[in-house]
């Protein structure tokens, strides 16, 4: 498996994002260490469509703690991507 295919680890379906998909920007959860070159190489490759623009955010995880356990959710990175105009992704639907 390439490095392009392990980059986007999930689409991010919220209604904000939902809302986003009728300007043709759609949300993907992508791995920490990408930058934004690879999550459109990736995105144009997968879904063959042309990405305008990228950009990204970084969540740190929140700390949790049960009882006397102390946890930590992992860090995460978002990306949004612009995609040109009249294309949209198939595989999240139309809603």
């Amino acid at each position: 498996m390439s490095r392009l295919h392990s980059i986007i680890s999930a689409p991010l379906i919220t209604e904000k994002t939902v809302e986003q998909q009728q300007e043709g920007k759609y949300a993907f959860k992508v791995r920490k260490d990408s930058t934004k070159v690879e999550i459109k190489e990736a995105v144009e490759k997968l879904f063959d469509v042309t990405v305008v623009s990228v950009n990204t955010a970084n969540y740190t995880g929140k700390t949790k703690r049960v009882g006397r356990s102390v946890g930590k959710r992992s860090d995460w990175k978002k990306a949004y991507v612009q995609l040109q105009d009249g294309e949209s992704i198939k595989e999240f639907g139309e809603l």
